[in-house]
């Protein structure tokens, strides 16, 4: 049974009601099994292979799966020269390789993006491709021309299947304050940026926190990273009512936060399925992580807080529109992710949602979810709203509002 309902009975009826929406689920769309195929190699896996057998002036290049920091001190003996014709050689190796200096990974990623559209471009007139095929040729070709604008700082880059890619705002080398953005389902490089609710996409999301951040403190250097650089599930099936994607995703997004240059402190913002992926990641997360705050969320596959094994502080916030709250949260059977972090009984520090609407709004400029990210982004704890007037969100926080903004 979970701990924050009031009776058995309405334990059971919940259960039962979840298992009900399963077997519809599997009735329609039936089991998603998992399987690995050998087929042909990726251009990431092709950039990987050549890496490994590469060479720098004669000498071996290091394991790809070496520490972000022994990749760190293998690039710091490199002069800027043998830096950039590895950038060249094996851009996707080197864009997604955490550990690599971050303005050599903008410069290979605007690589590995040139490369994509010219494949892309070719398919769009290639006539073997049905009407549907070119059209969505032409669509990929757009985005990563325009994710090839210099004024973009690309973290990450894989055109494999969906896609996966991570952004940066700010100047992420130099920053006192690391903010990570990690969306939830239908998150890919289609969709990574949107002209219509744009704050309910990735880089919306990401550069509204960035203002906000900016605003709150002009004076802390931070940086927020867009992170879509993992494979999340495609709409509302089997994929997203089970932990499989977020345990993908949190490997990579702990090999992201060890990968950070410096020593800044970093918060998470964890988005709808983006929680999951969160809390699945949070045990094994650095201590430079301070703060997981989650947003609309499905559950965090715990069923109270202290059970993440994290020592950051871990924030919930939920508008009351926002359809999330009718999912029943429980965990059974490997379906469901367990009880709502909202619930007293979780015991994270709920924060007020004021002016959001709906399960896309908390990133909208003017809410009050979006200002409470920003303070927390900047570390001015005491400046945060939370949601019920007793103010129990703030209890034992560290610091001042002031300390915050220095």
């Amino acid at each position: 049974m979970t701990s924050f309902d009031s009776t058995p009975q309405l334990n059971v009826w919940r259960m039962l009601l979840a298992l009900a929406v399963v077997f519809v689920m599997l009735g329609t769309t039936g089991w998603t099994a998992v399987r690995n195929h050998r087929g042909a190699a990726t251009p990431l896996d092709a950039s990987r292979s050549a890496w490994e057998r590469g060479r720098i002036d004669g000498y071996r290049l290091p394991d790809l799966d070496s520490t972000p920091a022994r990749l760190t001190r293998f690039f710091a003996s490199l002069d800027t020269g043998q830096r950039a014709r590895l950038a060249t050689r094996y851009p996707l190796a080197v864009g997604n390789m955490n550990g690599a200096p971050v303005k050599l990974r903008y410069r290979a990623n605007r690589v590995a993006l040139d490369q994509a559209r010219k494949v892309e471009r070719k398919r769009v007139h290639d006539d073997r491709l049905s009407e549907t095929g070119q059209h969505d040729a032409a669509r990929r070709m757009k985005r990563y021309e325009a994710l090839m604008d210099t004024k973009r700082h690309i973290l990450a880059f894989d055109p494999t299947g969906p896609g996966r890619i991570a952004e940066v705002f700010g100047n992420l080398g130099e920053a006192q304050r690391v903010s990570v953005v990690v969306p939830g389902v239908d998150t890919d490089l289609l969709n990574f940026q949107r002209t219509n609710r744009q704050y309910s996409a990735p880089v919306g999301m990401a550069k509204s926190l960035y203002d906000a951040e900016r605003t709150a403190s002009p004076r802390t250097r931070t940086a927020v990273i867009a992170w879509a650089d993992y494979t999340a599930p495609s709409g509302l099936g089997m994929d997203a009512a089970t932990g499989v994607r977020a345990e993908e995703g949190a490997v990579r997004l702990n090999d992201l936060v060890r990968g950070l240059p410096g020593g800044s402190k970093v918060a998470l913002y964890c988005h709808s399925y983006g929680s999951v992926v969160c809390g699945v990641a949070a045990p094994s997360l650095p201590s430079r992580v301070s703060d997981i705050a989650v947003a609309g969320s499905p559950g965090m596959r715990v069923e109270k807080a202290t059970q993440l094994e994290t020592y950051a502080q871990v924030w919930a916030v939920r508008d009351a529109d926002d359809w999330i709250r009718d999912v029943p949260h429980l965990e059974f059977g490997g379906l469901g992710h367990g009880a709502d972090p909202m619930s007293a009984a979780f015991g994270a520090r709920v924060l007020s949602a004021e002016g959001a609407e709906g399960h896309g709004g908390y990133f909208e400029p003017g809410t009050e979810s979006l200002r409470n990210f920003a303070e927390i982004g900047i570390g001015a704890y005491r400046a945060v709203r939370c949601a019920h007037e007793d103010d129990a969100c703030q209890n034992g926080l560290p610091g001042t509002a002031e300390a915050g903004r220095a």
